[in-house]
């Protein structure tokens, strides 16, 4: 394998590396050592460069965005009951799901202009700032996080941060 190959696998392994590529913001230097690839840094680099130059720019589609916080959200025993709750908002994953009538969490959702980037997003920016996520979703029209209660404020600023950023590109 050559080496520009193997420096897109390595890269390909990291999304937040390829998301800083497309926008031009890396460190090819920086990027080549953190990949740790045997070869050249300066080598590994210049096939970053490369491939960088390849990748569609960053782009988002992010532009009118709701953001909402309701609380009364908690674990449900059955995650039949997420279906069943008469159109609340609702989180079911696997065997578990969040809903209203519990304690102790807050859901925070996004509608209107949004894709699934901007859920990554938005869960990269809320554990910058070291808020706890029990649970997330999106369905193409939505994204549902939820936190604890206590959180509720503040991840709704960060949410609101992060999606008037991306709306602003």
């Amino acid at each position: 394998m050559s080496l520009a190959s193997e420096t897109r696998r390595a890269a390909e392994n990291y999304p937040f590396l390829i998301t800083a590529l497309r926008a031009g913001v890396v460190n090819y230097t920086a990027a080549a050592r953190f990949l740790d690839i045997d070869g050249e840094t300066d080598a590994v680099a210049t096939a970053l460069r490369r491939y960088a130059e390849e990748l569609p720019e960053y782009e988002s589609s992010a532009g009118d965005v709701r953001v909402t916080m309701t609380s009364g959200i908690g674990p449900l025993e059955d995650p039949a009951d997420a279906e069943a709750d008469g159109g609340d908002r609702t989180l079911a994953v696997g065997g578990s799901a969040f809903g209203p009538g519990g304690e102790g969490y807050t859901a925070i959702v996004a509608s209107g202009e949004i894709d699934a980037s901007s859920l990554s997003s938005g869960l990269a920016a809320l554990e910058l700032a070291g808020i706890d996520v029990a649970g997330a979703g999106f369905d193409g029209e939505e994204l549902l996080v939820v936190i604890e209660r206590l959180d509720g404020a503040n991840a709704v600023r960060v949410i609101e941060r992060v999606l008037e950023s991306r709306s602003n590109e």
